[in-house]
């Protein structure tokens, strides 16, 4: 039993860290991708998808969503007034561990919704924009998302493949030096437009640009053609995802996840500083932990 989920789990993480033009170029950054984890999980999302599995997606595919482009500069116009409050913004309190490490670079965000998690600072806020996502049922996650001149997210897949992202461009320099790249096919923000991509294909973003970019960032739930699949979605959704809300002020709801995150994370600076002493030393023990997980499987 041990070796068959052993080889489930080998064959999925490798389909994952091959499918695609772009594949990370270190054996040991795909191995220790923590995409591996959920292969099994995200191989049946690719095998029953509705969709084809290609890097960009039409968002005619999806026409419930129309009507966030036609009301976009009302939109536009609410994601404004947050940001001249300078509530767009990272967090201080280690308590966003999906984006933790984009905030280094300045990325920002406001969340509106977040996979059933209520934020009372976004109905007060922007209450527009927020009816008009809580009557789109697909819609399982948005925020504000800024990305200020000079920021440069790096390479990444996202881990999950439940959802596809949409970015709606709102106040974007509309300049071809800031733009995605998607399984190298790169695309440039315009604002009123929509792009829709799979975030579990490796990409990156980079604004080269003196204005900063502001997007409604959406995750849409994934059209599959299995009812089993379908439900697995949605309990993982709810049950883990639900789980990393945060808060844009006090008084909205965080996650057990994110509440964790604080302790979790000083674990990762002794591993920072482990690995500034000895790389070898690092990279020994993260290797042996990867074993001892190994043999719990298969004893």
């Amino acid at each position: 039993m041990g070796i068959a989920v052993f080889l489930i789990f080998l064959v999925c993480a490798i389909y994952v860290q091959t499918r695609g033009k772009v594949v990370y170029p270190k054996l040991t950054r795909r191995f220790s991708d923590h995409s591996n984890f959920l292969g099994p999980i995200n191989c049946c999302f690719y095998a029953f998808s509705k969709l084809k599995n290609t890097p960009y997606i039409d968002p005619k595919e999806f026409p419930e969503l129309d009507i966030l482009q036609d009301n976009w500069e009302m939109i536009r116009d609410e994601a404004a007034q947050l940001h001249s409050q300078q509530a767009i913004n990272s967090s201080d309190d280690l308590d966003d561990v999906g984006f933790n490490s984009f905030f280094k670079t300045g990325w920002k965000r406001y969340y509106l919704k977040w996979y059933g998690a209520s934020l009372n600072s976004a109905q007060g806020s922007c209450p527009k924009t927020v009816a008009l996502l809580e009557d789109i049922p697909s819609i399982k996650a948005a925020m504000f998302a800024m990305l200020p001149p000079g920021a440069r997210l790096v390479s990444h897949r996202d881990p999950y493949a439940g959802s596809y992202r949409y970015h709606m461009g709102l106040d974007v320099p509309e300049d071809d030096d800031c733009y995605i790249d998607v399984d190298g096919e790169k695309y440039s923000w315009r604002n009123g437009e929509v792009v829709m991509f799979d975030e579990t294909y490796i990409h990156y973003a980079e604004n080269k640009t003196d204005q900063n970019r502001i997007v409604l960032f959406l995750d849409v739930k994934r059209p599959v053609t299995l009812v089993a699949v379908d439900w697995l979605n949605t309990a993982f959704s709810s049950v883990v995802l639900g789980a990393s809300a945060t808060k844009n002020t006090e008084g909205d709801k965080v996650g057990l996840i994110n509440r964790s995150f604080v302790y979790l994370y000083q674990l990762r600076l002794i591993g920072k500083k482990v690995k500034a002493y000895s790389r070898p030393l690092y990279y020994g023990i993260q290797y042996a932990f990867y074993a001892y997980v190994l043999y719990m499987v298969l004893r």
